[in-house]
Order: C-alpha cells, then sequence, then structure tokens
C-alpha cells in the first residue's frame, strides 16, 4: 500500500486532484505563466464589468471596439467567436447602456458601424487606471530586447487567435 501525496498545508491529496504539471522547460514556464495571467484577468475583467453594471461579455466586446476601432457586427463576431445573435443581443446590451451606437456603414449601406461613444468609455477606462498604472511601471523595469521581444512574441500569437476565432 503506498503512502497518499497530500499538498503542504492543505491535507488535499493530491491524487484527487487534475493540477498542471511543474514546469520543465523555460518554454513550458512561459505556457504556464501565461494560463496565470489569462485566468487572472478574466477575472479581473469580470469583476470590473460588474462593477461597471456590465457582464463580461459585454465588457470583452467593449475592449475589442477600444482596440481595433469601429467595427461591422460581422466583424464582432468573428472577433468574439460570438453567434450573430449573440453579437446583436450583446449589442443591445451596450446600446441601451449608453457605450455603443450604431450607424449607418459608409462603406456598405447594408451595414451597421458600431462606434464606441467617448464619454461614456472614460468613466470605464478610470476602473483600470491602477492595473494600467502598475503594468507600466512594471514593463518600465525591463530592457529594451526584452519589451521588443514581448511584443514579437505577442504578434505572432495573433494569427493562432484569428484561427481559433473563426
Amino acid at each position: 500500500m503506498s503512502a497518499k501525496s497530500t499538498s503542504p498545508g492543505t491535507g488535499i491529496d493530491m491524487e484527487d486532484t487534475a493540477t498542471v504539471p511543474a514546469p520543465i522547460t523555460l518554454i513550458d514556464h512561459v505556457v504556464l505563466e501565461i494560463r496565470k495571467f489569462i485566468a487572472a484577468a478574466i477575472f479581473f475583467n469580470a469583476q470590473t464589468a460588474e462593477k461597471a453594471g456590465l457582464g463580461l461579455t459585454d465588457m470583452q466586446m467593449l475592449h475589442m471596439l477600444q482596440l481595433y476601432g469601429p467595427s461591422t457586427p460581422g466583424r464582432l463576431r468573428i472577433w468574439t467567436g460570438l453567434s450573430s445573435g449573440g453579437v446583436t443581443v450583446a449589442l443591445d446590451r451596450l446600446e441601451k447602456a449608453g457605450y455603443v451606437r450604431r450607424k449607418p456603414n459608409p462603406a456598405d449601406r447594408r451595414s451597421l458601424l458600431i462606434t464606441l461613444i467617448p464619454a461614456r468609455m472614460r468613466k470605464l477606462a478610470s476602473l483600470y487606471d491602477e492595473v494600467e498604472s502598475e503594468t507600466r511601471r512594471l514593463l518600465a523595469t525591463l530592457p529594451e530586447g526584452d519589451l521588443e521581444a514581448v511584443i514579437r512574441f505577442c504578434e505572432a500569437l495573433q494569427p493562432a487567435r484569428e484561427r481559433n476565432q473563426t
């Protein structure tokens, strides 16, 4: 009979949990840290959305519009992976809450262009001031070459994100 392995300080039986193995290579470590960052960022965004009276999907749609600019509902569907109906429902909520405006698309009269309402977005931006300030402070401690490597890595991920969203 073998002894049970428990997590130090918790008494949790490690055989009963589904944990990620400890990183072996530097790449393993980076992947693990990215997963931790994404999980924490999602929870931070969910809490921030709740403070603003929004759902997480609505908040993420606002982020996409901030990052990529005015968009058609079809483009939002591709960026978010939501169904057409899901995009419509989210846009209805965001329009009712005063965050977006639907306008005729000057490039295609058959579609709409979704734009952000700047005054409403300024209020929302204040919820991110502290975390953005801390992020900038930490990034300022890195050498320029490290910052350039982070940018190259993030840009290299873009095609994979786009493939996974269609």
